[in-house]
């Protein structure tokens, strides 16, 4: 990954926010419960985007501003999903809804300002090891359009 790749990496994790948006819809009417076929129903999807994004939102500050081999820590999204105080499954998904928009616009004010510098930098992550700028990107640019997509053939409708 160069500089020249920075600005359409941008522009399409910028467009996942909206695409998000547009899966999940006005879901007031739609059964935001109705099991994806892969598993997660657009609630616990909505959860875990929030969860997702704050655990970008670290990884990225942290590539950033910490020297290199900083520690990037991983979770495991499925048990998030599916426990009970964690409330996947039952919470109302305003609240998450609006720390994803929040969070992942956050990020996206800092993007433009990477630097030929910062694309060297390289943390470790708990589960893949050495961890870089373009896996961050690789994960993070993807991630919307993959969820959005699963909420949309769980409410059984196209984009």
């Amino acid at each position: 990954m160069d500089m020249k790749d920075l600005p359409e990496l941008i522009a399409k994790y910028e467009l996942g926010t909206q695409v998000v948006i547009d899966a999940i819809g006005d879901y007031e009417g739609l059964d935001i419960d109705a099991k994806h076929p892969e598993g997660w129903s657009p609630r616990q999807i909505m959860h875990h985007l929030a969860d997702s994004e704050t655990n970008s939102y670290i990884r990225l500050r942290r590539l950033l501003g910490e020297e290199n081999g900083t520690l990037l820590s991983g979770y495991d999204e499925g048990a998030w999903a599916t426990n009970s105080t964690l409330g996947y499954e039952v919470l109302p998904i305003d609240r998450s809804y609006t720390l994803f928009m929040s969070v992942r616009m956050a990020s996206a004010e800092i993007l433009p300002r990477i630097t030929e510098a910062d694309l060297k930098k390289t943390g470790v992550h708990s589960e893949i090891g050495q961890y870089t700028l373009a896996n961050w990107f690789n994960s993070y640019v993807a991630h919307p359009y993959d969820h959005a997509d699963q909420i949309t053939r769980a409410y059984k409708r196209e984009l």
